[in-house]
């Protein structure tokens, strides 16, 4: 069966209604702080730390301005997600036309790549830092990351919350610990939340610091993971998800707002202050609080640095799994999908190290948050859209003074992030090569016209009938049900227990007047090359089984044939159903899962996906 929800494995599995008080607010705590994590990766580490080691506590500012527009956008994403029951992406299927979500799907999918990047750097530098292994193998560590995803969401949506807040949990001691050592001053802190004029390198990270802190994946991420939470869908119900998970976002975000700032003062107090203001990797930067500190700082920051970069990943695949379901209402094994999101990431830096050396890594995560944010505008400009519409929306859209807010800050982002390419454009220019005027801006110009569709195409689309894009189509009409007399029934059997079973089914479908045609397959070494001239044991014992069905069944007054399949399972049922022209087929299924599924196969999976005939499966 389909499943139409957005994470459907997980969707409403968190009950909410049977709690009251304290115990029913904290039944909704848990989705933002899987969104937090994003906001203090490894790609918002390097930003904090070249600008808390090149101008001290300037910038602590806009790090806080940044974290009240990424608070104002994730609770419009929770209330995309609560109100409609839609997440981002499904939401810009009904909305955009049925071509615009493939570049829409590609971007997105391109930035959570971009942004998974960010997190394996970050993990094999922790790695490195702590164990001294080096990148190389960090990088390749990092593709078991799938296996624990799966893990953890086979254990439910609380577990998995726990995982990633005891993983935030540890960032946050570490720095706090840290932040002892150092002995910042209080004072100068203070003096960086007040707003100053910015120019040169400290425009070009601050420009940085709000790229990396506002991530487009998050904005998928929330809209879906508020629908874990099961509440009665009336006004009241509605209105109480909202503003509980509301308190969600600000107490996590505020929680990142506080770890962002933690490293900046950090980097502050321990390089600005001493002079060394070059530090803008993390490598550099362990190797100088080992310096000044001793041991203990750096391990602290290392085992911070893997736990971000772990719980980040985690939740990076997850909008992966978003993106593909929504905008393509496109749904593969989720151990699949998994892996090639993180196989796609990790590809690109295994490359690097291996032409370009370890220290290329630095020059790679900076590129990664050029990528994120190109597609940036792609999944706010949307958002905003959908959260205004009154008709959709109804009791429940934002209001003016809500909505101008944050078209104020989609602008500034979107600014900021144009400004922020447009620099890398022209610095590559002035290497002059031939795939900058090929390749480089003309994508840069489609996706900046993609960009002006996005934001006008509902504004205009408004006066024409409404879109009814439903996951899987309308209900149709069932009309007059006649009996179907089935009268070629083929019949998979293995030789097991299960047999009994498939062969009673399969009786009770044609009764005496269908044929049947027992099916058998040979799988040995011999069968799969030789075929039919194949005369091994096995092949000759299989045969004499399967004719003592056919005698059995004859006896009790059936009309059944032996066919016998050799090597490849699927095809030889595949085939002796269509050399027959059978009409059903019944199959028993063994019931095996997860790592059986993998070594032995999905036979009963394959063959309906093959085959046009109705399939009595029987267990």
């Amino acid at each position: 069966m389909k499943h139409s929800e957005s994470l459907s494995e997980v969707n409403q599995s968190v009950d909410t209604s049977k709690r009251t008080g304290w115990r029913r607010i904290l039944s909704f705590i848990g989705p933002a702080y899987l969104v937090s994590v994003g906001y203090m990766d490894p790609g918002n580490w390097a930003t904090d730390i070249a600008g808390g080691s090149k101008f001290g506590y300037q910038l602590i500012w806009i790090l806080l301005m940044s974290n009240l527009i990424a608070l104002l956008l994730q609770s419009l994403s929770a209330r995309l997600g609560i109100v409609r029951g839609l997440d981002l992406a499904q939401a810009s299927r009904n909305a955009y036309p049925k071509w615009i979500n493939i570049p829409l799907f590609g971007l997105a999918q391109t930035a959570i790549i971009a942004c998974d990047l960010a997190e394996i750097i970050g993990m094999a530098i922790g790695l490195q830092l702590l164990f001294d292994l080096p990148l190389i193998w960090g990088i390749s560590v990092t593709i078991f990351d799938t296996v624990l995803l799966l893990f953890l969401l086979n254990k439910g949506m609380r577990k998995m919350e726990a995982f990633i807040v005891s993983m935030v949990f540890i960032v946050g001691l570490s720095f706090l610990v840290e932040m002892f050592i150092v002995e910042p001053s209080l004072k100068e802190i203070v003096k960086g939340f007040e707003p100053s004029m910015l120019s040169g390198d400290a425009l070009y990270i601050a420009i940085g610091i709000i790229g990396a802190t506002v991530m487009p994946h998050n904005l998928y991420l929330h809209s879906s993971l508020v629908q874990t939470r099961k509440f009665e869908r009336d006004q009241k119900g509605i209105k109480e998800a909202i503003k509980f998970n509301f308190i969600d976002t600000a107490v996590a975000l505020n929680l990142a707002f506080f770890v962002n700032a933690a490293i900046l003062i950090l980097a502050a107090a321990a390089f600005y202050k001493n002079g060394l203001h070059e530090v803008a990797e993390i490598q550099d930067a362990h190797k100088l609080l080992q310096n000044i500190f001793g041991n203990v700082a750096p391990a602290l920051f290392a085992i911070a640095l893997i736990a971000a970069g772990q719980s980040s990943t985690v939740t990076g695949t997850l909008a992966g799994q978003i993106v593909m379901e929504g905008h393509l209402n496109l749904r593969i094994q989720p151990w699949l999908r998994r892996l090639i999101t993180r196989l796609l990431a990790i590809i690109p830096a295994f490359f690097t190290i291996l032409y370009f050396g370890d220290s290329a890594l630095g020059g790679l995560l900076i590129l990664s948050q050029v990528v994120l944010s190109l597609q940036l505008g792609f999944a706010v400009i949307p958002l905003i859209h959908f959260t205004s519409d009154k008709k959709t929306m109804k009791g429940f859209a934002i209001k003016p003074w809500v909505k101008v807010l944050a078209w104020i800050s989609s602008l500034m982002i979107v600014a900021l992030n144009v400004k922020l390419v447009i620099e890398e454009i022209a610095t590559w220019s002035s290497s002059g090569g031939w795939y900058l005027y090929v390749i480089v801006i003309p994508a840069a110009i489609l996706i900046g016209l993609l960009l002006l569709y996005v934001f006008v195409y509902p504004m205009l689309s408004t006066k024409k009938e409404g879109h009814n894009n439903v996951p899987h189509g309308n209900a149709l009409d069932i009309g007059s049900v006649e009996k179907i007399n089935y009268t070629r029934i083929g019949i998979t059997v293995d030789f097991s227990k299960n047999d009994r079973n498939t062969i009673r089914h399969a009786l009770l479908q044609g009764g005496k007047h269908a044929d049947y045609y027992l099916i058998h397959v040979v799988e040995t070494a011999a069968a799969r090359y030789h075929g039919k001239s194949v005369m091994d044991y096995e092949t000759q014992s299989d045969a004499e089984n399967l004719e003592k069905y056919q005698n059995n069944l004859k006896e009790l007054g059936y009309n059944a044939t032996a066919h016998i399949g050799y090597g490849g399972t699927v095809t030889a049922i595949v085939e002796i159903s269509k050399q027959n022209n059978l009409e059903l087929l019944v199959m028993g299924a063994h019931g095996h899962q997860g790592l059986k599924d993998l070594i032995l196969g999905t036979t009963v999976n394959s063959v309906r996906h093959k085959v046009t005939i109705p399939v009595l499966i029987v267990r």
